[in-house]
């Protein structure tokens, strides 16, 4: 089963980990205390490869929103900006990685970002905007003070230095709405019979239109989506582990009755077969393809 080391996330959703850690050093850090509420975790992505060379890192959506300071190589469409914010993508993310790259990145807990803003993240679903937009001058100011030469525990402190100025004054007990969506999220990580709505109305007690309205301002997408993301996260999980059973024992272990349209979901959002993303594992270790790296 999928890594679990929180309550309210995984680390699950990189596609071909090992190929993605021989190019790309992948580090974690736990947030400060007092910054938990809201944020999951500091992550940091660090690459250097050869003139010429291009590696097309591929990521299966979690459903939070990303606070990043990105040096090297800008992403299409954001200019010239470095600190940027960044909702849930509804499909797979993928970033093409070239030449020399540094990013720091604030990953919140679902619901999270919009906690601390005391605002609906539905018009940042699959968009990437200037932080600046959405946070206090002094926090992107300060975050934009990060770059490649910190240590990784500069750069955390740093980042938390901007956060704080985000979190001044903000309500860190009360906010019921939050809790009620931190807890819901914690049932459907916890519980992976969960993989329709309706067993959650049923199974947790909360009414169909309210859990879509939480979702929907907390995160920016459907419970639907969520529960589909989860399973799909796992189903993947499996096969980087090793999984060699049979696919349709896979697609009914994780909730699809038919494996016909478990094969469609899964093509859509990872750009291949069940069958075939396995097979290209297999020939990945087989040819070395696990090397020292950080992508846990």
């Amino acid at each position: 089963m999928p890594d679990r080391r929180s309550a309210t996330a995984t680390t699950a959703g990189i596609l071909r980990p090992e190929e993605f850690a021989r190019h790309v050093q992948l580090t974690r850090r736990e947030p400060a205390p007092d910054l938990a509420r809201w944020v999951e975790n500091h992550w940091r992505l660090r690459w250097s490869l050869p003139p010429g060379r291009t590696f097309p890192s591929q990521v299966l959506p979690h459903p939070t929103c990303n606070l990043t300071v990105e040096r090297g190589s800008p992403r299409a469409g954001v200019g010239a900006e470095r600190v940027l914010v960044t909702g849930v993508t509804t499909e797979r993310f993928d970033v093409a990685t070239t030449g020399e790259g540094w990013v720091w990145g604030v990953r919140f807990r679902p619901g999270g970002l919009a906690a601390l803003l005391g605002s609906s993240v539905r018009p940042l679903t699959d968009r990437t905007v200037a932080a600046s937009a959405l946070l206090p001058a002094r926090t992107v100011g300060v975050l934009g003070r990060l770059h490649a030469g910190l240590g990784d525990e500069q750069a955390a402190d740093l980042a938390t230095e901007g956060l704080r100025h985000a979190a001044a004054g903000r309500v860190t007990q009360g906010d019921a709405a939050y809790d009620e969506v931190i807890a819901l999220v914690e049932a459907l990580l916890a519980d992976r019979s969960l993989v329709r709505v309706q067993q959650v109305v049923e199974q947790l007690g909360v009414p169909r239109r309210r859990l879509e309205r939480l979702f929907s301002h907390h995160l920016g997408v459907t419970p639907k989506w969520v529960l589909a993301r989860y399973r799909m996260h796992d189903v993947v999980s499996d096969l980087d582990d090793g999984y060699d059973g049979s696919l349709a024992d896979l697609a009914v272990r994780y909730g699809w009755y038919d494996q016909a349209h478990f094969g469609r979901d899964f093509a859509a959002l990872v750009g291949t077969t069940p069958g075939a993303y396995r097979a290209q594992r297999a020939d990945s270790a087989f040819t070395g393809g696990a090397q020292a790296g950080g992508a846990g």
